[in-house]
């Protein structure tokens, strides 16, 4: 996919060398390595080429695997969290003219499809978090390129606000994918070439197919990087840079940050366990079960309880097992292919958590734990599994809550004769109007009634209002509303008939239908992600024996079948 170049490695099948923990600490970081200068921070790529996640390659010329960016998204939300004073983030590298040569390609050539592709799904989340941030909670990026810069090292650089490339006749930035490889140039990378960076086609096209890549002046006349930058100048050019990006921010600089301690996570056979989250997980059906359990107890409501309770802070920590939990189930249990979401306690409690959030959401810390909220529940939305959201006793798919339900393709919503306080109830709030708005920037309401205006008006006419199953289904917040009689039957052959069906199809299905309406370039990226690059990643033009991305590396030819498809 990238270009790196180091030996051939062993035949090894990364996908089945056992699960990937998603969890680290800096005291862990085996390739980054973060310093701190007032409203700047500097993360700086030294990846260490023996300590890749899987054995079989090496991580030459700071190339990277799942393990670099597990390591990379945990350094960014400590930044987020832990050092509020920090505005500007510089990425840069500590090996001489290498800036980052991109995905380890060996890596990719030992890996099972399913692992190539849940790799390019987070590193594309993660590089899309630097955007979101900057959009959001005004934490800027800057890629101080001072090295040699390919294919997802590019696709890095491209995340960012602003890119400098050092001037030394030989640093150039590249998408070598298609004269390398094979393969699509890196999902994320094509698109915002186009998309943001706005290269006219032509060059882009030419540019996409150079495996030399392009430096200097013309990288900066193609707009591929804001400036160049000559050896003399770089360090004051990258701090002058990442002053006046700090500028445009509005982080605080006596903020107290939160350290993001350890998760309380229990693993077991069949089972994730945290504080709020848990997940069961039925390998015989093909399906898994999450459990999101409200806030319980007092609950700090202004800003010096919430900083005095730092990463358990209830919001705060149950984002981070969510999150842990989507990612987690997502590559450790590729044969799942339905997860049923659920919630239990007082909607009430959920309710009361969201005024604090809506009170308080101005301020920087709350205001992170939003934005981890909102890119949490964007990776249910883009993870490859069938979602249905089942709405029985003891639930609260309230405000915030019910964002789970309107995230899966599919919601159930139990009917009870007794219209009390057993019968299962949702609520529309405010945070459902655009407090978590999706990729495409719709809130998940929005999407779901085409923000068609007599829909969305008849919606915000119930919020705050407990709505049983029979006025749920009526607005349309629900797909159905069995009665206690049918519910078993009518969730049971729900289920059994998803489970039945070819995941390829769902996968293509699910994609189609969750990004309806006008595209972006996040969609974009996405749509590539789930249809070409899941293609061509499986022709044998890139992965057949003589496929490309095969042989790189071993000094034979590719051999291509020449039908264009």
């Amino acid at each position: 996919m990238h270009l790196s170049a180091q030996m051939s490695p062993r035949s090894v099948f990364v996908s089945q060398a056992g699960p990937v923990n998603y969890q680290t600490h800096p005291s862990q970081y085996k390739h980054w390595s973060l310093s701190f200068d007032g409203a700047v921070a500097t993360l700086a790529a030294n990846f260490d080429e023996n300590a890749g996640l899987r054995p079989g390659y090496k991580l030459k010329l700071n190339s990277y695997d799942l393990g670099v960016d597990i390591e990379l998204n945990d350094a960014i939300n400590r930044i987020r969290f832990e050092h509020p004073e920090v505005r500007t983030i510089v990425l840069t590298s500590l090996k001489d003219k290498v800036f980052c040569s991109g995905a380890n390609i060996f890596m990719l050539g030992v890996s099972s499809h399913g692992w190539k592709v849940n790799f390019c799904k987070f590193t594309n989340e993660t590089r899309n978090s630097f955007e979101d941030s900057s959009k959001y909670s005004g934490l800027k990026f800057l890629a101080a390129v001072n090295g040699a810069c390919a294919g997802g090292g590019y696709e890095l650089a491209l995340a960012c606000d602003e890119i400098l490339l050092i001037d030394d006749r030989s640093s150039a930035v590249s998408l070598p994918e298609v004269p390398l490889l094979g393969v699509l140039p890196g999902t994320g990378g094509l698109t915002r070439v186009t998309d943001k960076r706005k290269v006219r086609h032509d060059l882009a096209d030419i540019f996409c197919t150079v495996t030399e890549g392009v430096r200097g002046k013309k990288a900066k006349e193609w707009r591929l990087v804001d400036d160049i930058v000559k050896p003399s100048e770089w360090s004051a050019k990258v701090k002058e840079r990442a002053l006046a990006l700090a500028e445009k921010s509005d982080r605080p600089a006596n903020g107290k940050g939160v350290e993001l301690t350890a998760l309380n996570r229990t693993v077991e056979d069949n089972a994730l366990r945290y504080s709020n989250v848990t997940v069961e997980i039925d390998r015989a059906k093909r399906l898994a079960t999450f459990t999101v359990k409200a806030p319980s107890g007092a609950q700090p409501t202004d800003i010096a309880g919430i900083e005095a309770a730092g990463a358990s802070w209830y919001p705060l920590q149950l984002v981070r097992e969510l999150e842990d939990a989507i990612l987690s189930m997502r590559t450790n249990e590729l044969d799942i292919g339905l997860w049923l979401i659920k919630t239990q306690g007082s909607a009430a409690d959920v309710l009361a958590m969201d005024a604090t959030l809506m009170a308080n959401k101005d301020h920087w810390l709350v205001r992170e734990t939003i934005g981890l909220l909102r890119r949490t529940f964007s990776r249910l939305d883009v993870s490859s599994r069938s979602l249905f959201a089942l709405i029985e006793e003891g639930s609260c798919f309230a405000g915030t809550f019910l964002e789970l339900a309107l995230a899966c393709d599919r919601s159930y919503h139990l009917a009870l004769p007794d219209d009390g306080e057993i019968a299962p109830k949702i609520t529309v709030s405010d945070t459902n109007f655009g407090l978590y708005p999706m990729v495409t920037e719709q809130s998940r309401l929005e999407r779901r009634f085409y923000a068609e205006v007599p829909a969305m008006e008849a919606v915000r006419a119930k919020a705050g209002q407990a709505l049983d199953a029979d006025q749920a289904f009526e607005l349309g917040l629900v797909t159905s509303n069995p009665d206690d009689i049918d519910w078993p039957d009518e969730t049971r052959i729900a289920i059994e008939e998803r489970v039945a069906m070819s995941p390829d199809a769902l996968t293509g299905m699910e994609a189609n239908l969750r990004f309806n309406g006008v595209e972006n370039m996040f969609t974009r990226v996405f749509g590539r992600l789930t249809a070409w690059q899941n293609w061509i990643f499986q022709r044998p033009n890139a992965v057949g024996d003589k496929g490309a991305l095969k042989v790189y590396g071993k000094g034979d030819k590719a051999a291509f079948d020449w039908n264009r498809v």
